[in-house]
């Protein structure tokens, strides 16, 4: 069973989101909180394995609740719900090491999502994903050389994080559709990560800063 903490400042949506994801069977929320420093506090006392916060709550905001857990604990599993499809909040989120970025208007996505980042996962809602190239512009070299990733492997990266499948990065990179998945298994392998939306969020967090 996933121990779940919600913080948000609308009762209205934080109950509909305990009978939306207890109804799964799989996941028990532990604790419900209205704004950051209840979030924060119930995190502490509750120790949960995901938390879910709403991006906006009164003064303060979900992210800077977020940046608070994961400053005491870097293993936190938090996972943002909002109405804002926020520019500076998702390129942020990506830096803070927040493991996934939701819109409250995809409900049927929360489940999957919650049990993915219990997981380990990072979940990045479609839409969010396919914006980020214009959010984050910077080439970081240096986070190149401290990955231990070449030129090649960079091109991979980038493809791979435009949302490219494998036949179309081979022909954009003239290898074979074979060779393209064996240069992605070598990278998954090398960073550690388990799948493509990992990579991607790699990509954007370590080798790109605005």
């Amino acid at each position: 069973m996933i121990r779940l903490v919600i913080a948000d400042d609308d009762l209205l949506v934080t109950t509909s989101l305990k009978t939306i994801v207890e109804a799964s069977g799989e996941i028990e929320v532990v604790g419900i909180g209205k704004n950051s420093q209840e979030a924060i506090k119930l995190y502490e006392e509750a120790q949960p394995d995901v938390v879910l916060l709403d991006i906006r709550m009164g003064e303060s905001t979900g992210l800077e609740a977020a940046v608070t857990i994961l400053s005491k604990d870097k293993t936190a599993k938090v996972l943002l719900l909002t109405t804002f499809s926020d520019d500076e909040y998702i390129a942020e989120a990506l830096r803070s090491g927040i493991k996934g970025y939701l819109l409250k208007q995809d409900l049927a996505a929360i489940v999957p999502s919650i049990k993915a980042v219990n997981n380990g996962q990072s979940v990045f809602e479609g839409s969010i994903i396919e914006r980020l190239p214009d959010l984050l512009q910077t080439k970081n070299t240096d986070n190149l050389k401290a990955f231990n990733l070449n030129e090649k492997d960079y091109s991979i990266l980038s493809l791979v994080a435009e949302g490219l499948n494998n036949k179309e990065i081979a022909e954009r990179l003239f290898l074979s559709e074979g060779t393209t998945r064996n240069y992605i298994s070598h990278l998954l392998e090398k960073l550690e990560l388990r799948d493509r939306t990992q990579l991607a969020v790699f990509y954007y967090k370590n080798i790109y800063t605005s």
